[in-house]
């Protein structure tokens, strides 16, 4: 009923094209659309200062709150559709919807980027996520316009029904840099990110090509307008270019072996050996003179009467000794 109403309200209102374009990326149309023009308005336009707080008014804290709820929707969403799935996998599901990229890339299908106020073209500022942070805002401005009933319907409706797909989402792996490196550490080989090469356009915007070697070996190079981004965007193709290529693999271990070979050759100890122009001649022992010389002599002398043993007894002796105890007891 209340769309209704707002339908037939459109004709009388004086932002008529406005109302229209926003019931089109969103479903309904506001009701105060003060929120929706300040969550289109991107900080580098320089517009006057709002009279009440005499400051720049953008759509900064807008993003800040549309941020908070988007979050709160989104894993509101994830924890239902995904009954049973741990929080590890919850929490990776709802960070793939809700990062930068992603959101840039809705923004641009839904046709946010063409309304948002900017001093540069939202498409070629791609390290600024001018996009990405405009659809926060939005989700901001639905928020203080119509509430949390209506910021999930947008979701569900019209982003998750057609521009995302939440089960090829939650599988879709998105750090190729983590997974290349994972593999690296399992096979046991060497893999290193460079820089090389960092440019501008003409827009200014900063651009990054980096490349992936394992074991010395070129696999893949990336281009992006971060670092990190062209790291990405370089492991990515490396990824695929391993699994396309399996004498890729293969070379990759025979230069791991080879270096192998080259350590263990290194580690190895030579054995000394004596040249042969060399005479060693062996050192002569001085005899060391006699400290007890008394002592010395009285050692030379014969002790074979001194036994380690004792002498046994002969039958008569024992018996004699037997008896010569006895009588010694009597007496």
């Amino acid at each position: 009923m209340t769309d209704l109403i707002d339908r037939v309200r459109l004709p009388f209102r004086k932002e008529k094209e406005s109302y229209s374009r926003l019931y089109q990326i969103l479903g309904f149309y506001p009701h105060n659309i003060t929120y929706y023009k300040k969550a289109l308005i991107h900080k580098s336009v320089n517009l006057d200062k709002d009279k009440k707080t005499n400051r720049l008014e953008n759509n900064e804290r807008l993003e800040f709150l549309g941020d908070a709820i988007l979050d709160a929707i989104v894993g509101d969403i994830v924890y239902r559709h995904f009954e049973g799935k741990r929080e590890g996998f919850l929490t990776n599901t709802r960070s793939k919807i809700v990062q930068r990229d992603t959101l840039n890339k809705v923004a641009k299908e839904i046709g946010l980027n063409e309304l948002i106020q900017s001093s540069i073209t939202p498409h070629t500022s791609h390290n600024s996520y001018m996009g990405g942070n405009a659809f926060e805002a939005l989700v901001g401005a639905v928020y203080l316009d119509r509430g949390y009933k209506y910021c999930m319907r947008f979701m569900q409706d019209r982003i998750l029904k057609d521009y995302i797909d939440i089960n090829k989402m939650a599988y879709k792996e998105v750090n190729f840099k983590s997974k290349l490196i994972e593999w690296s550490q399992k096979n046991r080989v060497n893999a290193s990110f460079e820089l090389v090469e960092q440019n501008q356009e003409e827009s200014g915007s900063p651009v990054f090509i980096s490349r992936v070697l394992v074991e010395g070996i070129e696999i893949g190079t990336g281009k992006g307008y971060s670092k990190k981004e062209s790291q990405q965007n370089a492991a990515k193709e490396s990824m695929a270019l391993l699994k396309k290529r399996p004498q890729l693999i293969e070379s990759i271990f025979a230069e791991k072996s080879k270096k192998t070979a080259m350590e263990e050759e290194l580690r190895a100890v030579p054995e000394m050996e004596e040249s042969p122009d060399v005479a060693v001649k062996p050192v002569e022992e001085k005899p060391q003179q006699d400290e007890h010389p008394v002592a010395e002599k009285e050692m030379e002398m014969d002790l074979s009467h001194i036994s380690l043993k004792p002498r046994q007894m002969t039958r008569d002796e024992i018996i004699a000794a037997a008896e010569e105890a006895a009588f010694n007891g009597e007496c």
